[in-house]
């Protein structure tokens, strides 16, 4: 049997389910006889190995992953600041800089005599497996993880469910305390450019509401739903918003961007709560639940999800499969090129069922 040396890494935003991954990888690999070392915080690992005290990387065995498949979070960490093609570095004059480091990686993995190189992550990062494995020669597995729910080529991504779950729960505690106020309450979710989070979460919980990326928003359509509702005795309402829905017209809310990171969005929360206050004149609260969405343990689904990912990237090696991300394409698990996803991201479709579902049940979605 040939022996494998694999490396792998979590990159980007956490995701419940992480762990289950890692876990999943290892047994399913040290069972072949295989050795795996984990990458500290995404890539930092190799290329800033001082920043950790016990060394950039991570020995994975049976030991390690013990008893972690339910835990939230990463045994490895995990960043947005950590781009090899775009690596924050501090020049002699003190001033941030993107440094494309990539050319690191390949000498340390070819140095190291690993071949593979399993990246659990989302959009931004698989783009950038992909990159590093064109560039370097090694091969790259991906596995689709994001609470956005945004990626190409599977059905679904572990942490979705988690996110979605708690979502819906926080929506229905909300309704109790809008309707003994007779508030408009505003619940402002992750999601960046996809509405997979607001529109689910939204449609489980009741909104009145939704608004998405995908549909850009009259403010006055949705002053419209919450006025008839107190036309007829319905003296609150509940409004979900995706942290990249924008208005017509208008721009999407972002708060920040450092050198070596991606924009961060926020705001349009409370944008459209003041909004509606002004134009209703009924009280109104905005609740932004942020990374709340992030943490805690993941879902059963997502638990699954998780284990079936890991185990399919160590078959897919096994089997000799070059460079692709496994996907959920039930009943099974498939392999899809990297290239095929790069770059790529999925976005909610205007005529899908659950648009269809929210229009045919009198949500307003601002449009």
């Amino acid at each position: 049997m040939t022996t494998k040396k694999i490396l792998v890494n979590t990159g980007g935003g956490d995701a419940p389910g992480l762990n289950a991954v890692i876990r999943a990888v290892t047994l399913s690999a040290v069972n072949l006889g295989w050795e795996v070392w984990g990458i500290r915080e995404g890539y930092r690992g190799i290329l800033a190995p001082d920043e950790f005290p016990d060394g950039g990387l991570v020995p994975l065995t049976k030991d390690t992953v013990r008893g972690i498949t339910h835990r939230g979070g990463t045994i490895l960490g995990t960043t947005n600041r950590g781009n090899p093609l775009k690596f924050p570095v501090q020049n002699d004059a003190g001033e941030w800089e993107e440094v494309n480091r990539c050319d690191e990686l390949t000498a340390f993995f070819k140095e190291n005599k690993f071949d593979t190189l399993v990246a659990i992550g989302g959009d931004g990062s698989l783009t950038i497996a992909d990159e590093i494995g064109r560039r370097s020669g090694i091969n790259v597995i991906g596995v689709p993880k994001t609470i956005d729910n945004d990626l190409e080529g599977t059905i679904a991504t572990f942490g979705f469910d988690t996110a979605i779950d708690f979502a819906t729960e926080c929506i229905d505690r909300l309704h109790t305390t809008a309707s003994s106020h007779n508030r408009i309450m505003v619940v402002e979710v992750m999601g960046r450019y996809a509405g997979w989070i607001a529109l689910f979460a939204g449609l489980a919980g009741t909104a009145d509401a939704i608004l998405i990326p995908e549909i850009p928003f009259d403010i006055n359509k949705v002053v419209g739903k919450c006025n008839d509702r107190v036309a007829n005795n319905r003296n609150f309402s509940i409004v979900v918003v995706g942290e990249g829905a924008k208005p017509i017209g208008g721009e999407i809310s972002v708060i920040g961007k450092n050198v070596g990171q991606a924009e961060r969005l926020g705001g349009v929360g409370q944008q459209v709560a003041h909004a509606l206050e002004e134009l209703t004149g009924q009280e109104t609260r905005c609740v932004v639940l942020g990374h709340l969405l992030r943490g805690g343990s993941p879902t059963t689904r997502d638990r699954m999800l998780s284990l079936r990912f890991g185990t399919a990237a160590v078959r897919a090696i096994q089997d000799g499969v070059q460079n692709v991300m496994v996907a959920l394409d039930p009943p099974n698990i498939a392999y899809i090129p990297l290239n095929e996803i790069a770059g790529k991201m999925k976005q909610v479709p205007l005529d899908g069922d659950a648009i269809l579902t929210a229009r045919s049940m009198g949500i307003c979605l601002g449009d």
